[in-house]
């Protein structure tokens, strides 16, 4: 009986001779990668529906992603944005979310609906926008911490308890951006399959087993990440793999505690 490494013996193995070595006869087996067997394969057989068998989707070439829920929440952190105060964000208060509004109108020129054509301008432009949300966010988290830590913020408890969810909100969906952004490449990257290793461990990688066939991480799965990192202060159920994404996970772990903590503390000292 053969093992599981070696074609049957009643079957054409690895050819012979010159350019031995490479593989068995294609006319008859091909080794499916990562399984250590060989599995019948007749000419002309479609490859596509044995990588689909045997290659979990995340790893293989995919359809690119839908453009509208990472657009959706572009559109939702410039709408937090505006809405709070002036005293704590940058000025003119205007500038940036109008920044962010007209590079995500580049991004949806580039690429209406599906993620199908990638360019060096498409991929700093979407950085660019991310970058311009976490900054003012970042500065609008510093600013009423600094007025809750010196005591000048607004005895207005509403206004902030207000001021801080919009600012806790915003950094949610700027780290899901930025989750989505870098994991593997992004996601042209991702739908390509050309980067085999991942910046996070989803539990669908870790027991493909219980996922579906066709699963592979989207915006939704990062936009959930970063809430849990958020509301936990420290990862869940996804696992960050390298350093930029432990870097990116820390940094929003503490936007978020600081904002909570020191808001919370100064609404219930207002409201005694």
């Amino acid at each position: 009986m053969p093992t599981s490494g070696e074609p049957p013996a009643d079957q054409p193995g690895p050819a012979a001779g010159p350019g031995a070595g490479t593989g068995p006869d294609p006319a008859w087996a091909r080794r499916v990668a990562g399984k250590g067997a060989w599995a019948p394969v007749a000419v002309g057989t479609d490859v596509r529906r044995l990588e689909q068998e045997w290659v979990p989707a995340w790893l293989r070439p995919t359809r690119g992603e839908n453009r509208i829920p990472a657009a959706l929440a572009i559109l939702a952190a410039v709408a937090l944005q505006l809405s709070i105060p002036n005293r704590y964000g940058l000025h003119p208060r205007w500038l940036l979310p109008t920044l962010e509004t007209v590079l995500l109108f580049v991004l949806t020129v580039l690429n209406p609906v599906r993620l199908t054509r990638r360019s060096t301008v498409g991929k700093y432009t979407s950085l660019l926008v991310v970058a311009a949300i976490t900054l003012d966010n970042g500065f609008s988290a510093g600013f009423l911490d600094y007025d809750i830590v010196t005591g000048t913020a607004s005895q207005d408890a509403t206004g902030l308890l207000t001021s801080g969810a919009a600012i806790y909100l915003t950094n949610i969906i700027a780290f899901g951006l930025w989750f989505w952004e870098i994991d593997r490449g992004g996601p042209f990257a991702r739908a390509a399959g050309s980067r085999p290793h991942p910046d996070f461990l989803f539990p669908q990688m870790a027991s493909p087993q219980l996922a579906h066939p066709e699963w592979e991480p989207r915006f939704p799965d990062y936009l959930y990440v970063s809430f849990t990192n958020a509301v936990a202060f420290s990862p869940t159920d996804t696992l960050p793999l390298t350093v930029g994404a432990k870097a990116l996970m820390a940094l929003q772990s503490l936007v978020a505690l600081s904002t909570v903590g020191l808001v919370i503390a100064r609404a219930v000292n207002v409201l005694k």
